[in-house]
C-alpha cells in the first residue's frame, strides 16, 4: 500500500516556485499590462552616454524635418493673409472661391520660389554656366550659393560652441559676449602682428580669436565650478560687458581710425575659393574642420566621454573618478573658443574691421542652431546652412515679391519652437514614440542642478 505524500514543511516551502505567469501567494505583484511605455532599471553610465537601442540615424531627423516643413506651412500662411492682393481674393470667397485658391497658391509660389533661387540659384541658370565654360558666368550663377554659405559659416562655429555646452550639461547663452571678445583679440593679433608674413598672420589672428572666446568662456567655467553660480546668470551679465569692453577699446588710439567707433582693418584676409567675384572664402573649410573635430572629441576621446559623463550624470561620473569641476571649467572654455573663432572668421572675411554691434546676434542664433542640430556636430552644420539659405533667400524674397523679411524671423522661430516641443509635432503628425524610461537624452542641466 503506497504512503500518503507528506505535506511540506516550512523549510520546503521556500523552494515551491508557482508556474510562469501566475503567483499563488497573495502578497506577489500581478504583471502588469503591456504599453507603449517600457520601464527599466536606471541605466549605467557607458548605457546611458550610448546610441539609444534600435534608433537609426535617419529616425534623429523626422522631428527637425516635420519643424521645417510645418514651419513652412504656417509661414505660407502668414504670406496669404500679409498680402494684398490675396487678401482682396480672399474678400471675395464666396462669390469666386477658386480665385482665391489660385491667388493664393501663386503668392506662396512665387514667394518661396523667391527664397530657394536667392539661397541656391536658379539650377538652369548654374547649368547653363557651367556648360559655357566662362568664368565670369560661372561666378555669377553660384553666386547666390556662395552668400548662402559665407552667411551659414560664422552660424556653425558658434552653433557648435552652444551644442558643445549641451553635450557637457551647459547652457551657454554668453556665446554673444564671447564672439565680441574673440573679435577683439583677433583684431589686436590682425592690427599688430603685421609685419609677420600673410599665412602665419591667419593662423594667428584664428588662433587669437579663439583664445579670446576661451578666455571669455572660462570665467562662468570657474564661476560654475567653485562658487556653484549658475552658467546662464554669468553669461548673460558677460554678454553685456563684453560688448561694452568693445565699445570702450574701440575708442583707443590701438583701435580706433579716426574720430569713427570702427577699429583699423584687419590686414590679413581668408583667401577666396572661386577667385574674386564670388566672396566664398577658406573660412568655410575650417568651420566644417572644427565640426569634424568637435564630433571627434565628443565621441573618440576621453575628454568627451567626460564632457558626456558630466552631462549625462554629474554623480554617477565623479563616482567613476571624472572631477566634474575641472570638466566643466574645459568644457566652458572649449565652448568659448569655438565663438571667438566666429569672431576671428568676420574679420577674416566680410568684415575686417570691429564696430559697434558686431556679432550682431550671431551668439544667439548659436542657441537656436544647436537646439535645432539637436546638439549633434553634424546636425549643426545643417541646421546653420538652413539658417543662412533663409537669411540669404529672404533678402532675395522680399526684392522680387515685397514679401517682408520678417517673415523669415517668423519661420525661424517656429522651427525653433516646433524643435523644442517634440511631442507638440508628434501629436500634429500622429507620431508614435516607444519611450524607455530612464534612459532619456540629457542636454543642459536646470536649476536645480
Amino acid at each position: 500500500m503506497p504512503e500518503p505524500p507528506i505535506p511540506p514543511t516550512s523549510e520546503d516551502e521556500d523552494e515551491i516556485v508557482p508556474p510562469e505567469g501566475r503567483t499563488d501567494s497573495p502578497n506577489a505583484e500581478t504583471p502588469s499590462a503591456p504599453s507603449d511605455v517600457e520601464t527599466q532599471e536606471a541605466p549605467s553610465l557607458a548605457a546611458a552616454l550610448g546610441p539609444r537601442e534600435g534608433q537609426r540615424w535617419y529616425q534623429a531627423l523626422v522631428i527637425p524635418a516635420l519643424a521645417v516643413i510645418t514651419a513652412l506651412v504656417i509661414g505660407a500662411l502668414i504670406i496669404v493673409f500679409s498680402h494684398d492682393e490675396a487678401l482682396a481674393a480672399w474678400s471675395r470667397f464666396f462669390r469666386h472661391p477658386t480665385e482665391a485658391l489660385s491667388v493664393s497658391w501663386q503668392v506662396v509660389r512665387e514667394s518661396y520660389r523667391a527664397l530657394l533661387t536667392g539661397a541656391f540659384g536658379s539650377p538652369t541658370t548654374i547649368a547653363s554656366a557651367i556648360s559655357s565654360g566662362e568664368l565670369v558666368q560661372i561666378q555669377s550663377a553660384l553666386y547666390p550659393l556662395s552668400e548662402t554659405v559665407v552667411t551659414a559659416t560664422p552660424l556653425i562655429f558658434v552653433g557648435l560652441s552652444v551644442a558643445l555646452g549641451f553635450r557637457a550639461g551647459l547652457f551657454n547663452i554668453g556665446a554673444e559676449g564671447q564672439v565680441n571678445v574673440g573679435g577683439l583679440v583677433a583684431g589686436a593679433a590682425g592690427i599688430g602682428l603685421t609685419f609677420l608674413p600673410d599665412p602665419i598672420l591667419l593662423v594667428v589672428v584664428i588662433l587669437a580669436g579663439f583664445l579670446g572666446g576661451a578666455v571669455w568662456g572660462f570665467v562662468p567655467g570657474v564661476l560654475k565650478a567653485k562658487t556653484g553660480a549658475h552658467e546662464v546668470i554669468t553669461t548673460i551679465m558677460l554678454n553685456f560687458v563684453g560688448v561694452s569692453l568693445v565699445l570702450y577699446l574701440l575708442s583707443t588710439d590701438f583701435y580706433k581710425q579716426q574720430a569713427e567707433p570702427v577699429s583699423k582693418p584687419v590686414q590679413v584676409a581668408y583667401p577666396h575659393l572661386f577667385g574674386s567675384g564670388v566672396r566664398l572664402h577658406m573660412g568655410i573649410l575650417v568651420a566644417i574642420a572644427f565640426a569634424f573635430g568637435v564630433a571627434w572629441l565628443l565621441n573618440r576621446t576621453t575628454v568627451g566621454f567626460a564632457f558626456r559623463a558630466i552631462g549625462a550624470n554629474a554623480d554617477a561620473a565623479r563616482a567613476a573618478g571624472i572631477d566634474p569641476n575641472r570638466t566643466t571649467i574645459l568644457a566652458m572654455s572649449l565652448s568659448g573658443g569655438l565663438s571667438g573663432l566666429a569672431g576671428a572668421n568676420q574679420l577674416t572675411s566680410i568684415t575686417p574691421s570691429l564696430f559697434p554691434g558686431f556679432a550682431s546676434g550671431l551668439g544667439f542664433d548659436g542657441i537656436a542652431i544647436a537646439l535645432l542640430g539637436g546638439g549633434n556636430p553634424g546636425g549643426v552644420v545643417a541646421a546653420a546652412f538652413l539658417f543662412g539659405a533663409l537669411r540669404t533667400g529672404g533678402r532675395s524674397m522680399q526684392v522680387q515679391t515685397q514679401t517682408p523679411i520678417d517673415i523669415i524671423v517668423v519661420i525661424q522661430a517656429l522651427v525653433i519652437a516646433f524643435v523644442a516641443a517634440p511631442a507638440l509635432v508628434r501629436a500634429m503628425y500622429r507620431l508614435k514614440k516607444r519611450r524607455v524610461v530612464g534612459a532619456a537624452d540629457t542636454f543642459a542641466k536646470g536649476w536645480g542642478s
